[in-house]
């Protein structure tokens, strides 16, 4: 495999040195505007200085095949089903010939069997369970300034959700080849482990694919 670029996109926090890292935050956009930016932020901590906004979905400032490895981590699930299959095609013309993409999202079939299980146990709660699990559900709707403000920034919703068979079939539709479940720290390319997270494996699936 030729010499490229390592790019996670919704990184969050997660930012190691050696990979560029992007955000389609708008909390980010806002951090990063002159004066005000600087003096506010809704988030505990602020973003790290070399996080970059960028959206996949818009298409990252990159060249074609300019990638040798891409990591999206509980990203995907936030975009509309439409959005999902333009990030996946955004992704492939980055990456090279044979580059690696690996991603994780929440299990839906996790979520799901746990539902039913607690279903069949006879808890009457099972199903705020699973909206609750799954973030689908929403327990109070945002009213006024204040939460029209909140509902902007917040981009915490899941949209869609992923189990492995779907997401492997999705990345084939995709042109995506030697597409496997993967798990924390099993990819050979060792600049993952840079940016993955083991928590961030649990009651989630993940799946590596090449370019």
């Amino acid at each position: 495999m030729s010499e490229g670029l390592y790019v996670q996109y919704g990184c969050g926090f997660t930012a190691p040195d050696k990979w560029l890292n992007f955000d389609a935050s708008m909390t980010l956009k806002f951090e990063r505007t002159a004066v005000v930016g600087r003096m506010y932020t809704k988030n505990a901590q602020r973003f790290p200085v070399n996080v970059r906004y960028g959206d996949i979905v818009k298409g990252l400032p990159l060249s074609a095949r300019s990638c040798k490895g891409v990591y999206a981590s509980h990203i995907l699930e936030h975009l509309a089903l439409e959005d999902f299959h333009t990030a996946l095609e955004n992704t492939k013309r980055i990456l090279t010939a044979g580059g690696i993409f690996r991603l994780v999202v929440p299990d839906l079939e996790w979520a799901a069997r746990e539902y039913a299980r607690r279903l069949d146990s006879g808890d009457p709660k099972a199903n705020s369970f699973f909206l609750s699990a799954t973030n689908l559900g929403k327990e109070k709707r945002d009213r006024g300034v204040r939460g029209a403000a909140h509902s902007f920034l917040n981009t915490s919703q899941h949209l869609w959700m992923w189990d492995a068979p779907s997401l492997a079939s999705a990345l084939a539709e995709h042109g995506f080849s030697r597409i496997r479940r993967c798990y924390f720290g099993d990819c050979e390319d060792r600049m993952f482990d840079l940016v993955e997270n083991q928590g961030r494996f649990e009651q989630a699936v993940g799946m590596e694919a090449r370019a």
